[in-house]
């Protein structure tokens, strides 16, 4: 059903929409908390006034998918506000179960693919020695146990509630997982980096600071702190044991190329920028005017329009550069920097095969350069992907 969790103020605007509803499966939840207040607002204030309105509207089960660690040694702010949820509709006359998976192994989730890029890199940094514990468990049966909960909770408002910790057969380290997301992506095996842990603290400060980063002071405490528990109760639940990620086929699915491509690309469009702002630098102010007029000269720029054509095309790579780097969503499709780009190159170099052709023949070779340079653009059309409808 649609709601925005941001704007629910209370629990009767909810009511209607909840009418005839036999169960309400609440599956909302951030992992960062951008304004400071809004891991409070989504996952208690906003979960507790649906849970009233469930209760009000008639709903005979609810199926909350909280976390594992939001318990009484919980000290997150993600787990406080996680476990405040769980207590209140633990607390309210209504059946439900309280779902606390561990890290979901899910190909085409944000989390995997986070974990699955840094573990394809060359050099895979690690937190200290790798020794933190997690279990994850696969969304095939995490999903299996929200609707076996959802279908067989008996309904009522007198049955009360239960907490299910929802977690694979094996714990690893996060060194072995790093490991085994390696060899699922269809890679050798990774050469760790170890870096210490106050190496580790300012990153994870650096990256609260970016929009939607997965790499905070809380992860790495709720990291720290691990998150393994025993399977006995998914298997009761499931009557199966939850499947082993380690018998999972490598390269599943295409699963390695694309958790490459999420680091592969940032690093082509990195370097692409880098050539267009560093080319602007040097025309501009690096190189001789007196050269470059020179070159101008003999591509037959008539005199009076050289500066304006050298200092020009210096700007405008300079504004190649950083829509390279940082592209507005108003100017629509970032593959159209792209095209323009590979354009600007053709051109540039078929004028100076025509004028300047000795520039073929160059030991550095400016011109052969520009080859693989729309060779790489050509790939960014075809597989930079993120910004398209």
């Amino acid at each position: 059903m649609p709601l925005d969790f941001a704007k629910l103020a209370n629990p009767a605007s909810a009511v209607p929409l909840l009418g005839g509803a036999d169960v309400l499966v609440n599956a909302v939840g951030i992992f960062a908390d951008a304004s400071g207040s809004d891991f409070q607002r989504i996952h208690t204030d906003a979960a507790i006034r649906l849970f009233e309105a469930a209760v009000r509207a008639g709903v005979q089960r609810i199926v909350q998918i909280s976390a594992l660690g939001a318990d009484e040694q919980a000290h997150s702010a993600y787990h406080l506000t996680k476990r405040a949820a769980d207590d209140a509709l633990l607390a309210l006359p209504v059946s439900s179960l309280i779902v606390q998976p561990s890290l979901v192994f899910a190909p085409q989730g944000r989390s995997t693919r986070f974990l699955t890029m840094w573990a394809t890199l060359p050099l895979v940094a690690l937190p200290g020695d790798g020794a933190q514990r997690i279990q994850p468990v696969c969304l095939d049966d995490l999903v299996d146990v929200v609707v076996t909960g959802a279908m067989t909770l008996p309904p009522g408002r007198t049955h009360g509630g239960e907490r299910l910790a929802v977690v694979g057969p094996e714990a690893f380290t996060l060194r072995a997982y790093l490991a085994l997301l390696r060899r699922l992506s269809g890679g050798a095996p990774p050469v760790f980096v170890p870096v210490p842990r106050s190496w580790v603290v300012l990153a994870a400060r650096l990256g609260e600071r970016l929009p939607g980063s997965l790499i905070s002071t809380d992860s790495i405490d709720m990291l720290e702190r691990g998150n393994v528990a025993s399977a006995d109760s998914v298997t009761r639940w499931l009557g199966r044991p939850p499947r082993a990620l380690s018998g999972l086929p490598p390269d599943r699915e295409g699963f390695g190329a694309s958790a490459r491509l999420e680091w592969l690309m940032p690093l082509i469009r990195v370097s692409i920028a880098a050539v267009w702002i560093w080319t602007a630098i040097v025309s501009a102010g690096l190189y001789p005017a007196s050269a470059s007029y020179a070159l101008l000269e003999r591509v037959g720029a008539p005199q009076m329009w050289r500066p304006l054509l050298l200092y020009g095309a210096s700007l405008f790579d300079l504004l190649l550069g950083i829509l390279s780097l940082w592209w507005p969503m108003r100017l629509g499709p970032r593959v159209r920097l792209w095209y323009c780009q590979i354009a600007l190159m053709v051109l540039y170099t078929l004028l100076i095969t025509w004028r300047l052709p000795e520039f073929w023949l160059h030991p550095y070779g400016p011109l052969s350069k520009n080859l693989p340079m729309i060779a790489a653009l050509i790939c960014l059309t075809q597989l930079d992907w993120k910004d398209r409808p």
